[in-house]
């Protein structure tokens, strides 16, 4: 894939499909840009394209949602991070539940190469526990509410808390592990409805709600969170 090297949005992944008709840009979650554009569309039009959209484009950016650090934040449901301050030298490592993160004094709890640093080992974390939970509640809800699915696998590149496709296998993204445990169920109930209705429709709203009765409260609550890491 392309990548344009922009002065001011840095890396811009471009991504060609002879599905696409036009251009059209997304935010991945590390919060480069992605474009994705026609087969046929020469390189030098999506450069024209980013120079005369700069006010969209940071606009767009400006509203996804970034990875904040802050000193003993919780991540997931049993890991922490922990900053040391005017530490000879930036370092970071994980000590049993703690993700211990040594800054030098120049160093910033905002600047990309430490967030970039953090969120390696924050990946890892949630990962870990995505794996040791996950696949088992998915199992117990599925038996619980008569639903049946092919395999389970994790993931942290989307944009979609999950996602379920035609051989019933499903997708789950280790941010779940940041959610509350409500809202946990919420997700894999809808993704184990999708193993009966690919669709959004009443019929597929209908097993949703037969599993989850809240589930509008529920998603409703979602909107609070994000599925970036």
């Amino acid at each position: 894939m392309p990548i344009i090297n922009d002065k001011e949005f840095g890396s811009i992944t471009v991504r060609r499909s002879n599905r696409s008709s036009s251009m059209k840009v997304t935010v991945a979650p590390n919060g480069t840009l992605r474009i994705s554009a026609p087969t046929y569309a020469p390189l030098f039009m999506v450069k024209r394209m980013i120079a005369g959209s700069r006010d969209e484009l940071r606009k767009l950016r400006q509203s996804h949602p970034t990875l904040e650090l802050i000193d003993g934040m919780a991540i997931g449901k049993s890991h922490s991070l922990q900053v040391i301050t005017g530490a000879p030298a930036r370092t970071i490592k994980k000590s049993g539940q703690r993700i211990i993160l040594y800054l030098a004094q120049a160093d910033s709890l905002a600047d990309d190469t430490v967030v970039d640093l953090a969120r390696k080992h924050i990946i890892t974390a949630l990962r870990k526990e995505a794996k040791h939970y996950l696949p088992k509640r998915l199992r117990f809800l599925a038996d619980q509410h008569g639903f049946e699915y092919s395999n389970v696998r994790f993931s942290h590149a989307s944009g979609r808390w999950g996602s379920c496709n035609h051989a019933k296998m499903i997708s789950l993204n280790i941010a779940l592990m940041n959610l509350p445990f409500e809202l946990i169920d919420y997700v894999l109930i809808h993704e184990l409805a999708h193993t009966v209705r690919l669709d959004h429709s009443p019929a597929f709203w209908q097993l949703v709600e037969q599993a989850d009765p809240d589930f509008k409260l529920h998603r409703k609550m979602m909107k609070s969170y994000s599925p970036s890491v």
